[in-house]
Order: C-alpha cells, then structure tokens, then sequence
C-alpha cells in the first residue's frame, strides 16, 4: 500500500460511498428515494471516515486536492508529491463514480430527471450566481482546512504523551465535514473538494446514461477553483497566527 494507492483507493470509497447516498435519494425506485439531506450529509460524513480509516496510515488520507495544496502551502507536505496525490485523488474519484453507476445502474435507467441524474456525480447551485456560488465554496473549504490544521491527537496530561487512537482518530474529521454539509451546504452542495466534483462530472459525461443531460461545464470551474481558494486562504491564516 503506497501512499499514491493509498490515495487513490480512500478517495475512490468517499466517492463511492458519498455519491452512492445522492443516487439512492435521488435516483427512481430506489430504497431510500426522497429520504432528504440529513441523509446525504451524515453518509457524506461517514464516507470521509471510510476513507481515512482506509488511507490514512499510508498517505496521511488528503483525499482531496485542496488538502494537499494547503498542506504543502503551510509547510506540511513536500510539494515534489502534490502531482502525485492529487492524480491518485482524481483517479480514484473517477473510479468510485463508475462503481456508482454499476450499482445504480438499474435506477439510472429509470430516471427520467437530467438534473436528478447529474446530481449523483457532481454539485450545483440552489441559485446560480457565479459570485456567490465560488464564495459559498471558498468559505466551506476555509473552514475544512482551517479546523484540519488544529485537530490534535489526544494526549495524557501533563506529559502530553500522545495516546493511539485508531481508527477513532479519523472521526474528528467526518464530523468537520458532516457539520459543513448541514450548515453551509446548501447553497452549492458543499463541494469542498476538486476532485470530489472533476472527476465524477467527467464519469458523467463519458459514461452511457440513459436520459442525461449535459455536464454543466459552465459551472465546473467553481468546485474546483473555489476550494483550492478557500485552502489556501485558510493555510495562509494558519501560518499567520500561529
């Protein structure tokens, strides 16, 4: 297990499991149609502790583009490996949006709703307006990036010697992204994440779906341009104030 395999096979289970829980809200016939938000957010949340469970002892689990910037950025990572994350992150995301397609495939047949069947793949505004949109997603990876570079291990008192946790340490992180999702994605669906959209938006154009539209790559720049945006402002405070 490299750290690219690493990355690529984490962020091919976030987009598994994150994308998975939008086709069976959205998609026709499915179990769990129509079942709402608080479901895609809390299993979007769950996800990214699949994936950093998965990923995490090997590669650090960034799982998303604008981590590993923001990383290298406030000194934490070594840029001469960004290209190599950040492909494993696109490939895996690519992946895991094929595996969704696989297992959905049935339902996406019965889906007559283009907007209902982009949705599985990648975000969109409530309300498109290009400024507010890329605002919106500049603040929720702010506060992804910024809260990342505080979340500590836990330690024994006054020693501070660190205590393993496991995979229990991957939970502050799904919680981050799960109170995201709740309070601020609602106006573009908290992308937050390049290749969290990119590459499953690219699965969407190339994939045989039957009664799709288009890939909207009008919007495509946001989630993608916004995050990075976001990390890095939220890496340049970091190393500010500490």
């Amino acid at each position: 297990m490299s750290p690219f395999i690493a990355e690529l096979i984490g962020t091919m289970l976030l987009i598994l499991l994150g994308d998975g829980v939008v086709a069976n809200v959205v998609l026709k016939d499915t179990k769990g149609n129509n079942s709402g938000w608080m479901v895609i957010t809390t299993a979007w949340g769950l996800a990214v502790f699949v994936g950093v469970v998965v990923a995490g002892p090997y590669s650090g689990a960034h799982l998303n583009p604008a981590v590993t910037i923001a990383l290298a950025i406030a000194g934490k990572f070594p840029w001469a490996q960004v290209p190599l994350y950040i492909a494993a992150q696109f490939l895996g995301a690519m992946l895991g949006a094929f595996l969704v397609w696989a297992m959905y495939y049935d339902h996406f047949k019965r889906t007559n709703e283009p907007a209902a069947i982009l949705a599985v793949f990648c975000t969109g505004p409530a309300v498109r307006n290009y400024v507010s949109n890329i605002t919106s997603e500049i603040i929720g990876a702010f506060v992804l990036l910024f809260t990342i570079f505080y979340i500590s291990g836990a330690q024994i008192m006054p020693t501070n010697t660190p205590i393993g946790l496991g995979s229990v340490g991957a939970l502050p992180v799904a919680l981050l992204v799960w109170v995201i999702g709740l309070s601020l994605g609602g106006t573009t669906g908290y992308a937050i994440n390049p290749c969290r959209d990119l590459g499953p938006r690219f699965m969407h154009m190339i994939l045989p779906i039957k009664n799709k539209g288009t890939s909207d790559w009008a919007y495509a720049w946001i989630p993608v341009l916004g995050p990075i945006a976001g990390a890095s402002i939220a890496a340049g405070l970091y190393l500010w104030v500490r």
